[in-house]
């Protein structure tokens, strides 16, 4: 089980100040003879607005400043002629550095849904000695707009050449603010929102040398999620009675191991939520990459996906961003984090062969069958019984072959959707309000690439 939900404090109080519910969705009936017109269908109001650049035009219609294409089959942009050189003092290692940089800054985007929220997410390859830095900027809807905030310092190594990858704390302005990967609203009742936003992407390198990072995917979720407790329900849908062959993998027998790294596997519910869903598309870590790892470790695989999440300022593996760029080091993957409405989202994915990795936190009563409560925790929808029951790989069991669980469609996806819930003291807290990781091919199959064009993601 991950971290996440106790340290994002800025996202309980931004969530639980969210506006009132959505509308429901009104059944249309049919139209009697002679009688006037037909009844309105009231359809739900739209809450989350995902938008990324990854084409050449994408990257074209942006700013550079010492970046250009990059020369691959993929469209993406590289350090081409470096703007300057500038210090950075590593807060992990203590080391300062100079580095020669470019930048890219993207055009504005307007949000189709005033958001309280935004989370940046990126795809990037960043050899030793490279790295890169997102940071975003939005603008408020009653006037001015937040400074840059830093989103992330990424790279996918932690040689003796590469910095610390790291969110950064204590950013705010005094209306908005960044705990851990998401920007927030301080004050979501107030009514102001965010309208729009940049994106802007500092890439670096080890000064004299050619290596560049190359950034394919950038892009960023906004959201206006309704304060919840209770979410609708939703049918059983096109994927019941479906399953894919996903792995599995338990984080809890890697208790004690690495214990560096957010302090071995009982923390490990992402990066290993992670290792399932690239190795279910194909992708596996080279030999090399392994060779540091105890060979008495099962899953040794595991260990490397939470090794190259890890998170040095929040000190865990549970920050999404850094979970879905990992996935996206491994050749043909690409990868978003985003939130999803319902089930039936999921279940259109699942039917186009797409794994959906979602974040829940809940009370053992809530979840039949789980055995245990959690305050954040990451989990694989592989698919959904004829009944329209979840089917999961939950990391969070004894061994491998315990990991395939089936969880009750009404429990789940109240459990994962809403914004508010209680704790086992009473108290109300947050809920991710439908955060998923979503990864699949750089090249999606023609119905794999309906689904997630439906949802906004290609």
């Amino acid at each position: 089980m991950t971290r996440s939900a106790p340290r994002r404090t800025v996202l309980a109080a931004a969530l639980a100040a969210a506006a009132a519910a959505a509308a429901p969705v009104a059944a249309a009936t049919p139209r009697p003879t002679g009688s006037g017109p037909a009844p309105r269908v009231v359809r739900p109001r739209r809450t989350v607005d995902y938008h990324a650049w990854t084409t050449a035009a994408d990257w074209a219609r942006g700013t550079h400043a010492g970046t250009g294409p990059a020369p691959s089959a993929r469209a993406g942009i590289r350090l081409q002629t470096p703007a300057g050189t500038a210090d950075y003092r590593d807060p992990h290692t203590g080391r300062t550095a100079a580095w020669e940089y470019a930048t890219w800054t993207g055009p504005r985007h307007t949000l189709a849904v005033p958001a309280t929220e935004l989370v940046a997410s990126w795809n990037a390859h960043t050899p030793p000695g490279t790295w890169i830095t997102v940071e975003a900027r939005a603008d408020y809807s009653d006037g001015g707009r937040t400074p840059w905030y830093v989103m992330g310092r990424w790279t996918a190594g932690d040689g003796d050449v590469d910095i610390r990858r790291t969110s950064v704390d204590d950013q705010k302005d005094g209306r908005s603010s960044v705990s851990t990967d998401t920007l927030a609203l301080d004050d979501a009742a107030s009514g102001t929102r965010f309208t729009a936003y940049a994106l802007r992407v500092t890439l670096h390198r080890t000064p004299g040398t050619t290596a560049t990072p190359t950034v394919h995917r950038l892009g960023a979720m906004g959201s206006d999620i309704p304060a919840r407790f209770e979410v609708p329900a939703s049918a059983p849908g096109p994927a019941a009675g479906r399953e894919l062959p996903v792995p599995r993998y338990s984080q809890e027998i890697h208790k004690g191991q690495y214990p560096e790294y957010d302090n071995g596997g009982e923390a490990w519910c992402s990066p290993t939520s992670s290792q399932m869903i690239t190795e279910y598309w194909g992708r596996r870590p080279a030999p090399e990459d392994l060779a540091w790892v105890d060979p008495s470790y099962a899953d040794p695989q595991v260990c490397l996906a939470a090794r190259r999440t890890y998170d040095n300022q929040y000190q865990g593996c549970g920050n999404w961003p850094f979970n879905a760029a990992y996935a996206a080091t491994y050749p043909g993957l690409q990868s978003v984090v985003t939130r999803l409405s319902s089930l039936t989202d999921a279940e259109h994915l699942i039917a186009a062969g797409i794994p959906v990795i979602t974040s829940q936190s809940f009370l053992a009563t809530e979840l039949d069958g789980a055995g245990y409560g959690t305050a954040g925790h990451l989990m694989t929808v592989i698919g959904f019984t004829p009944d329209g029951d979840v089917i999961a790989n939950d990391p969070a069991s004894p061994d491998d072959p315990a990991v395939r669980r089936i969880y009750r469609r009404r429990e789940f996806e109240n459990i994962w959707l809403r914004t508010k819930r209680y704790d086992a003291k009473g108290q109300v807290k947050s809920g991710s309000g439908g955060v998923c990781y979503l990864y699949f091919p750089v090249n999606p199959a023609p119905p794999q690439h309906r689904v997630l064009r439906g949802l906004g993601i290609v």
